[in-house]
Parts: C-alpha cells; structure tokens; sequence
C-alpha cells in the first residue's frame, strides 16, 4: 500500500487560540511514497477578528486582504476530505492542531478532532531527538538540510509546507526523493502568496561527499552504539559486505 503523506502548515491571526485567535490561510502538499504528486491545497481564510501587529509583521497577511476571503465552515468539509487518512507532517504540531481544532469545533459540522482523521508526525519533536541542544526552527533546519529559504521575505502557510517537505525527506532519509518529484514544475506565480510574496526555484544540485577511513570507522561505532539499544539493519547491511 502506498504511503499518502501531507504537510500542513497553517498561519494564524495570534500566538494563542485562547484568546479566540484565528487561523487565516492553511497550506498543505501532498506525497505519496515521499514523492511530491503536485496535489495540494491552498486557501486564505477571513478569521473574522483582527490580525496582530506581531503576526502582520511575520505573515504579512492584512485585514484587508482577508475581508472578502472564505470562512473557515465553508471549507472545513475540503480540507477534511484532503487530509483523511494521510499521515499529516507538521511542524510545532501542538500549535496548528490547536487552531485546527478549535476551528473544526466552532464551526459545529460534527467533525471529529484532527487526529482522529490522521496520524500526525512532529517534526519539531523529530529534530529535537536528531540534533539535540541545536535550534530546530523551520529557518534553522532549511539552513542545516539545504533548503533555500533565501528568498521568502514572509511566512506562508503554502511556502513553508513547500520548505518542511524538503527538510522532512532530507532529515528522513535524504533529498532525492523530493528533488526527482513534480517541484520544479510547479510555476513561482503557484506557490506565491496572492500579495507580495514569491520565491523562485532554481534547480537543485545535489553533491556527493565520500566518506574518508576515519569517517566509516566513526559510522560504525555509531551503529554498534545503536545496536546495543535495538536492532540495528544499518549494521547487519554493512557486517554482510
């Protein structure tokens, strides 16, 4: 069976739903077999309140520019339906389940909690397990994996699902399987944000660096030290050869 996998990511109008902040655009991609399909979706939502200074100044998304936008209840039943069954990949999990939540349950359809629908991978928690006592925001991973962030002047839900996807595959088991997918076809106007944001997509080169005798030797040690905790195929792979 194949693997369906989505990257969500969500911009809001706060930091903290309990103060009744919104969520005003979700942007999620789809992968199956770690394979970008080009599937996506994309909406700007009207939160019906106003956004934070704080928030503007990140997202950039304005009252103005949302007041004629959709409302979350007439775009619940879609978003449902795309993420049904998927393995969701977010990053900061708690907080854009949190305003999803909090959004599916005032919307009153009789949804079920986002988890109920879907199996959510952190990758905020995941990079904290990898690189312990490093920083581990999207910007610091994009930097650590590669991924050009160079060009976002702002934060979007679209262009960072866009930016998780590449450092989720690359901190799982490499670029590849993202750089041989459906990217670079997709246009810069179709990730831009409707105001002012874009990025462009320059083609990926990726380099290969060859271990040295020191460096395997080190690799082996770091298998034999996870064998000891676990079974280890990485081992077994390279004690057959």
């Amino acid at each position: 069976m194949s693997l369906r996998q989505i990257v969500l990511d969500t911009e809001t109008t706060g930091l903290r739903v309990e103060e009744g902040h919104r969520i005003i655009e979700i942007g999620c991609i789809e992968l199956i077999d770690r394979k970008l399909t080009g599937k996506r979706f994309h909406t700007y939502l009207n939160p019906e309140r106003e956004v934070e200074a704080g928030a503007l100044a990140v997202h950039g998304l304005s009252n103005d520019f949302l007041k004629n936008k959709p409302n979350f209840s007439s775009i619940v039943d879609e978003l449902i339906a795309f993420i049904n069954h998927a393995e969701l990949i977010i990053h900061n999990a708690p907080f854009d389940l949190s305003f999803l939540n909090y959004e599916i349950e005032r919307c009153q359809k009789n949804f079920r909690t986002v988890t109920d629908y879907c199996h959510v991978i952190d990758t905020l928690q995941l990079a904290r397990q990898i690189h312990v006592g490093q920083k581990n925001s999207l910007d610091a991973l994009c930097k650590r994996y590669g991924a050009d962030a160079s060009k976002r002047e702002w934060h979007g839900a679209l262009l960072d699902a866009h930016l998780l996807a590449q450092v989720y595959l690359a901190m799982t088991g490499g670029q590849g399987s993202f750089f041989d997918s459906h990217m670079n076809e997709e246009s810069d106007s179709e990730i831009t944000s409707e105001i002012v944001h874009s990025i462009s997509h320059e083609k990926q080169c990726i380099i290969l660096h060859k271990a040295d005798k020191d460096e395997l030797q080190e690799h082996v040690l770091y298998l034999e030290n996870m064998k000891r905790q676990g079974k280890c195929c990485w081992l077994e792979q390279v004690e057959s050869q």
